[in-house]
C-alpha cells in the first residue's frame, strides 16, 4: 500500500503538535496542538480518520551530539503506550532543534501556542528531505 497522507507529531510533556502532509503535494501544514490527556487518543483518531492518514512520523529528540536523552525515552514510551494501538506505520524522525526552528518561523497571525504544530511541520519537512 502506498503512503499518501502522513501525520507528523511533535510529542512534548504536556502537549503534542500535529501536522499533515500529502506525499504527492509534499507541503506540510500545521493541524493542531493537542493536550496529552485522556482525550488525546480520541482526538488524534478523529484527525487520522478525517485526513485519511496512512502513517505517523514522530519527532525523536536527541541532544546536540545525537545521543538519546530522557526526553527520547519519554517519546518512545509515549508512542509504545498510546500510539501503537492505532495500527499505523510509525517512523521516527530526528527532531533536533525543530522547536527552535519553529520559534524562528513564527510570524504575525500565529499564536505562541502554535509552536508545537509548527515544530511538527518541520519534522515532516525533515522527513521529506531525507526521502
Amino acid at each position: 500500500m502506498a503512503t499518501n497522507n502522513v501525520l507528523g507529531l511533535d510529542i512534548g510533556g504536556s502537549k503534542t503538535g500535529v501536522a499533515r502532509v500529502n506525499m504527492i503535494a509534499r507541503i506540510p501544514q500545521p493541524v493542531a496542538t493537542l493536550k496529552n490527556d485522556n482525550n488525546f487518543i480520541s482526538e488524534i483518531t478523529k484527525i487520522i480518520k478525517a485526513e485519511n492518514i496512512d502513517a505517523l512520523v514522530i519527532g525523536l529528540p536527541r541532544n546536540m551530539s545525537g545521543a538519546e536523552t530522557a526526553q527520547t525515552k519519554y517519546v518512545r514510551d509515549y508512542v509504545g503506550n498510546h500510539l501503537s494501538s492505532l495500527n499505523l506505520p510509525i517512523i521516527f524522525q530526528d527532531e533536533t532543534l525543530s522547536s527552535k526552528a519553529a520559534e524562528e518561523r513564527l510570524f504575525r497571525g500565529y499564536k505562541k501556542t502554535d509552536i508545537d504544530a509548527m515544530a511538527a511541520v518541520i519534522i515532516l519537512e525533515d522527513y521529506l528531505e531525507e526521502l
